[in-house]
């Protein structure tokens, strides 16, 4: 949220310098984030001043310029060279000085004293696109002549210099979502050192004009509207705002739009009302109706949207049709435009709950939507709407033609709190004298009712939606008085709980390093999703009050938050990439009660090695991610892993590893299809890991090591004719059964398929290794070894020897 020094002095006279102000505010509970600068015309005019034309000549070297002499109000005439055709004896005029830094076309230009075409210009003539007041460049700009010689452009011109806060408002705290609110947290603090007026905003004297344009309104959403106030105003001249309320918009980036639009968000953020302004001679009928319209209904809002309504909106109607979606967005038909004359000008108040929905369903977030679902001041409606008829007979010319509409059926109260003394200096840690305490609640605008010797009671207004308990009330008296000022106590009270066993945490720690060690990065991603990423939306979990139709259910697998970091890289010329994360899949069984699981995912996309002339580019496969997932769990200690081939649409091939019944892990290649849906054109290999199951088979006890065998291993290769469909997992498997004793390791060291092979044929080469750790093998038992497992291969797998 940004916040204007200059517009927040309107309301409190202090001399802080605006870092002070800065400091304060943060102490306060209203974190500043930052503060920028705001110039009206960029570079503030430093430098420029007003000089008076003595002498204009013609340049003896070129027939287009001029030699003229300027009077800036130094002891010498200044020489300079000009260009412009417009340039005369005895015109006030606008002069860079030498060392000036203007602003053209977006760079930047240093005035120096040079030569130009042989004759010395000390200075330059400016026209107003070249300073930034305008767009023109046919000559200089003439100023009055009454102009005083030597005076600052900046202060003839009126600029303002600014400085805006940048202000990280938390959603608690609506109450200062304007420059007002802003302003009455800062007297409260500084009415501790000094007495320090808050004025506030002007509403003139207010009086109705006439009665001329009476508009009808009927609330039939009461509890989607409990107030709807509003006024009418004739006479009424669209057009180009005053440069003060300009400049007022510009400093927190606001652009003016035309005087009636600007006075509604002047407004807004002065003292965080929001206003919608309808052209009055567009409704229908006379009469505004407050209700939802039919599901299916089709609107079209100010940005030239079509929007398809689901019957659950509040609107703004006529008696034709829908003119604004209520506490939203107006509507295209009924806006004002420069042909407005007469204005009907909406001040109310909506259910926070009814816009957070309506803003959410539509991916709509407004000025308007995020003050009313945080929830407004229902009592500053009328307020609001005599400070606007201030305005609009100061700026618009407009007359006040109706008495004001005031539709509040069901007043809503300030809140009533007691606040026990004892309580306040307990949880504060400090005694404050009590009439402080009345001091910086008063100054909040909290009424007190009644004070006793244990405590107060105490009317909080209804826009403090924060402060409904005392231990809110006592919050707000600790970040006035400043928590800098309690001090720290001699000694402190902790509570420290048993030692918990680590083991599933040095798990996740060992693994993590491991896999930077690797060049992976760890990534977080958020854990709400979107539903149309997930093809069984069954089983997903939804959130009540989504942020949007993007992040509405929470996820069931880590692959697309992954796929997104992997599209954001890569559309920034940042490939090659080894991702993984720890995090949480949640879902919903068909009996109706959710799981939380946790795992580890794994991403890898680009080329094994980075471009170098010692290697040629390579990209990652399938078998780089299955190694990856064995090493993680060999090094974990979780053994006799079998793998299995995986059917599953978010894969063009993959395969899952089991541990008995239990799933370890699932990975493959991203399909091209899911892929597509990030705009990802390269291939990706991902793993999933379920960690909760891997955590369960960790072994019991530390793993230990075994001395090598003194013995040596014996080799064996068979070069294995098969059928296509048979894997080398199940030759693994087979061999790993059929000699338990002495084998040792299995490999797959040469795969064939092509000529001179039978259709629906491959050639394995396929290598053993045994080993007996008490004595060397002899060649004799090898070949037994080996003839056991050539018969099983023939048998189970139809294979033949080549």
């Amino acid at each position: 949220m940004k916040i204007s020094y200059n517009w927040l002095k309107d309301y409190i006279n202090t001399e802080l310098s605006a870092e002070q102000v800065a400091d304060i505010l943060t102490d306060i509970g209203l974190e500043v984030e930052g503060l920028e600068t705001i110039e009206t015309v960029k570079g503030g005019l430093k430098g420029v001043v007003i000089g008076k034309v003595v002498e204009v000549k013609g340049h003896p070297n070129a027939d287009r310029l001029r030699k003229t002499k300027v009077d800036v109000g130094h002891a010498e005439l200044l020489d300079i060279v000009c260009g412009a055709p417009n340039v005369a004896e005895g015109q006030k005029v606008l002069v860079a000085l030498v060392g000036t830094t203007l602003y053209i076309d977006g760079q930047e230009i240093k005035i120096k004293k040079s030569k130009i075409r042989g004759e010395i210009s000390e200075g330059m003539l400016c026209a107003e696109d070249e300073l930034g007041l305008g767009n023109s460049h046919d000559g200089i700009m003439v100023l009055d002549k009454k102009a005083e010689v030597g005076r600052e452009a900046a202060s003839y011109f009126k600029l303002e210099e600014d400085q805006v806060f940048e202000i990280g408002l938390t959603p608690n705290r609506i109450d200062a979502a304007s420059h007002y609110g802003v302003a009455r947290d800062l007297a409260a603090f500084l009415n501790m050192q000094e007495d320090v007026e808050l004025k506030k905003p002007s509403l003139g004297s207010f009086n109705v004009d006439s009665n001329d344009l009476p508009i009808e309104v009927k609330v039939e959403d009461k509890k989607a509207c409990p107030r709807y106030s509003a006024l009418s105003f004739t006479d009424v001249k669209v057009g180009e705002s005053p440069k003060w309320l300009k400049n007022r918009l510009e400093s927190i980036g606001l652009k003016s739009i035309n005087n009636v639009v600007d006075i509604t968000n002047f407004i807004l953020h002065e003292i965080g009302q929001p206003l919608h302004a309808f052209d009055a001679d567009k409704i229908v009928g006379k009469k505004v109706i407050v209700k939802s319209l039919k599901e299916g209904s089709k609107f079209t809002t100010l940005d030239e949207v079509e929007r398809k309504l689901e019957g659950e909106e509040l609107m703004i109607c006529n008696e034709k049709e829908g003119m604004c979606i209520a506490g939203v967005f107006g509507g295209i038909g009924s806006g004002v435009t420069e042909k407005t004359t007469s204005v009907f000008l909406e001040s109310a108040y909506f259910n926070p709950v009814s816009i957070r929905k309506t803003a959410k369903l539509h991916g709509l977030n407004t000025d308007a939507s995020f003050r009313y679902e945080r929830g407004a001041d229902p009592n500053i409606t009328i307020f609001a709407l005599k400070r606007a008829a201030s305005l609009f007979k100061e700026v618009c010319g407009a007359k006040v033609a109706s008495e004001i509409v005031d539709i509040y059926p069901d007043p809503i109260e300030d809140h009533l709190v007691e606040l026990n003394y004892e309580q306040v200096d307990r949880l504060i840690g400090k005694n404050l004298h009590r009439s402080t305490i009345k001091d910086i609640l008063t100054n909040l605008e909290i009424k007190v009712l009644n004070e006793t010797k244990k405590g107060l009671r105490l009317q909080v207004p209804a826009y403090r939606v924060d402060v409904t308990r005392e231990v809110d009330l006592i919050e707000e008296i600790l970040r006035i008085y400043g928590l800098n000022n309690v001090p720290m106590p001699k000694n402190l009270r902790l509570s420290l709980g048993g030692s918990s066993d680590r083991t599933h945490l040095k798990a996740e720690e060992k693994i993590a390093n491991y896999l930077a060690s690797r060049s992976f990065r760890e990534i977080l991603n958020n854990s709400l999703s979107n539903p149309d990423l997930f093809e069984d939306r069954s089983t997903l979990v939804n959130i009540l009050n989504p942020l949007s139709k993007e992040l509405e259910v929470m996820r069931q697998s880590m692959m697309f938050g992954g796929l997104s970091a992997i599209a954001w890289n890569l559309n920034r010329k940042r490939g090659n990439l080894r991702l993984f994360e720890f995090g949480k899949v949640y879902k919903r069984t068909k009996g109706g009660e959710y799981q939380e699981e946790k795992r580890l995912a794994i991403w890898l996309c680009g080329n094994r090695e980075e471009e170098s002339w010692r290697s040629e580019e390579e990209g990652f496969d399938l078998f780089d991610i299955k190694q990856l997932v064995l090493e993680i769990l060999e090094s974990l200690g979780v053994n006799r892993v079998k793998t299995k081939k995986l059917e599953e649409h978010a894969f063009t091939q993959a395969i899952k590893m089991v541990k008995g019944s239990m799933l370890m892990a699932n990975c493959g290649q991203i399909s091209s299809k899911t892929l597509k849906k990030f705009d990802i054109e390269e291939e990706v290999f991902y793993a999933e890991l379920s960690w909760d199951s891997i955590l369960a088979h960790l072994p019991s006890e530390d793993i230990q090591f075994k001395p090598i065998s003194k013995f040596p291993s014996v080799r064996r290769d068979l070069a294995l004719l098969l059928d296509t469909a048979v894997t080398f997992e199940s030759i693994k498997q087979l061999s790993k059964e059929t000699e338990t004793k002495y084998l040792k390791g299995v490999n797959l060291f040469d795969v064939y398929e092509g000529k001179n092979l039978a259709e629906g044929k491959k050639s394995y080469g396929v290598s053993f290794t045994f080993q007996d750790k008490e004595k060397t093998l002899t060649d004799k038992q090898v070949d037994k070894i080996m003839e056991r497992l050539i018969d099983t291969f023939k048998g189970k797998l139809g294979a033949e020897l080549r």
